[in-house]
């Protein structure tokens, strides 16, 4: 399937269910309140009261929503806090996921190398990255990309799913296609078109496209060397488009739902959306709504309990014509007051200072947070609920099984694709830099997600030997769980040589020689 003709509406007309939702759970991720007031009052200025708010359904909804109530005056946005809980929410999604990072393996030691060298730091930020993604947005691609100018090597890059039209066959991506605005002055849009199909051999094909547009329609095609950031492409795709290397079987790009996309709340009946996952935030937007409601009545109860001075007329400063009248509160000496007769009567300070309700906006806020995280199937102590103080990782996976519970659902869907990706990255690899790469066996291995310290890992490695149950090469690993199997290795050698336990073999080690030559 080429990429659109005809000028088509953009985002597409597909996604007209889809592309709202995503906005709002956006809007909550990155935690900008103009974003939040536009995708709950549409991004006009509103009247004080406006008909949508008596409405039912969707509109009339978000219309009662803290984040799109009407303002009348600009100075009421000072009274609207936004508490960032969403953004911690899927940080901490991606941190359970990838604070210690997947281990790929495979079958072929060669491939395994490769591997090794292919997958570090930059390829971990880049799941970590995703993780955090796909769990405000309910799934996140990953691609397999390579240019010579930037790397020697394939390697991974993910992209948003509102930025992409995908193409589910029985909730399995069959073809996609991502775009990235380039350029937007207000009136005309420059948009990156990249399509991931393959052809009826099952070879993976990517097709690249520029558009000229507006912000509402894709426009027409223009050729790629109009912009600077697709230039490069100009000498590694053909007259239609496709990239001529790196033809490898299967698509260049997978796919992560954050859950099953059977459970996904707020696109449930779309057959359109069937393959999209659900958002940590689906279900919970009125919830965070509410949140952020409590946090700005706490601040404008800051704000109003400020003290203030109430003076009679007399005590102010004349400032000359039209300039008003003034008061000094810090100044320490005055000059005898001529008190007005009718005057006499008034009160000469009266100061005003309003209650500020800490105990009962903490305690509504808390409520909210916990009703929040618990409805997203995270436990309070992952959150830090529980303060610093050490626990093993027996104590920490029951405080924190809820949690490791929700980890466990994504380690689901993490796990194939991952594997996926990752065999399609070595074949594509092995294509443009000329490599072989066996991935026979290729399998994705998560860490459990909790730790004990290292003083309780050296006490059971203790036990262990002292009742001769683990070998040495056991408790080396069991000690270091961070470690792969060579440096294990290596580490077991030399606590054997150290401690007298490894002797070399009298019939396999050469003798040692004199200077006499004498063994």
């Amino acid at each position: 399937m080429p990429l659109p003709s005809g000028n088509p509406v953009w985002p597409p007309v597909e996604l007209a269910q889809i592309t709202p939702k995503l906005a709002e759970w956006g809007a909550w991720w990155t935690g900008q309140p103009d974003a939040l007031r536009q995708v709950y009052t549409t991004g006009r200025r509103t009247p004080i009261d406006r008909p949508s708010q008596y409405r039912g359904g969707i509109s009339g909804k978000a219309s009662r929503l803290w984040w799109g109530r009407p303002v009348g005056d600009l100075s009421q946005m000072h009274d609207q806090t936004h508490v960032p809980l969403a953004s911690d929410m899927a940080r901490t999604s991606a941190d359970l996921l990838f604070a210690d990072p997947p281990t790929f393996r495979v079958d072929d030691a060669a491939t395994q190398v490769r591997i090794d060298e292919a997958v570090g730091d930059y390829a971990y930020a880049t799941l970590t990255g995703a993780g955090e993604a796909g769990a405000a947005l309910g799934g996140v691609y990953l691609r397999v990309n390579w240019d010579t100018a930037v790397d020697e090597n394939a390697f991974l890059t993910s992209v948003n799913a509102d930025e992409a039209l995908p193409e589910f066959s029985w909730g399995r991506l069959r073809a996609v296609t991502f775009w990235h605005i380039v350029k937007d002055d207000g009136t005309m849009v420059l948009r990156h078109l990249e399509r991931h199909e393959t052809n009826p051999a099952g070879i993976g094909l990517i097709q690249h496209g520029l558009y000229s547009g507006t912000p509402d329609h894709l426009g027409q095609p223009i050729p790629l060397a109009e912009h600077p950031l697709t230039a490069g492409l100009v000498t590694t795709v053909d007259a239609e488009g496709y990239i001529t290397s790196g033809r490898t079987p299967g698509l260049n790009v997978v796919y992560i739902p954050n859950t099953d996309s059977s459970v996904s709340k707020a696109f449930r009946g779309l057959p359109q959306a069937a393959g999209w996952g659900a958002s940590d935030l689906d279900g919970v937007e009125s919830m965070l709504d509410n949140l952020d409601e409590v946090y700005s009545s706490w601040m404008r109860d800051i704000r109003q309990g400020k003290g203030r001075i109430l003076l009679a007329r007399y005590m102010l400063d004349d400032l000359g014509a039209g300039q008003g009248a003034a008061f000094d509160a810090d100044r320490e000496a005055f000059s005898p007051l001529k008190m007005a007769a009718a005057e006499s009567g008034d009160a000469p300070i009266t100061s005003i200072q309003f209650a500020i309700r800490f105990a009962e906006h903490q305690a509504t806020a808390q409520e909210w947070t916990e009703k929040i995280i618990r409805s997203a199937g995270y436990s309070l102590q992952t959150f830090g609920e529980n303060g610093d103080v050490a626990m093993t990782a027996t104590e920490v996976a029951a405080k924190q099984s809820r949690s490791l519970l929700t980890r466990d659902r994504k380690i689901r869907t993490w796990r194939p694709a991952l594997a996926q990706i990752m065999a399609k990255l070595l074949t594509v690899d092995a294509d443009v830099f000329s490599r072989s790469a066996d991935t026979t066996g290729m399998s994705v291995e998560f860490s459990d997600g909790s730790q004990d310290s290292p003083l309780a890992l050296a006490q059971t490695a203790l036990a262990l030997s002292t009742a001769g149950a683990a070998s040495t090469q056991t408790l080396v690993a069991m000690v270091h769980p961070d470690w792969g199997d060579t440096k294990v290795l290596e580490e077991t050698t030399r606590v054997l040589v150290q401690s007298g336990m490894s002797v070399p073999d009298p019939f396999t080690t050469p003798p040692v020689m004199t200077d006499a030559g004498i063994p």
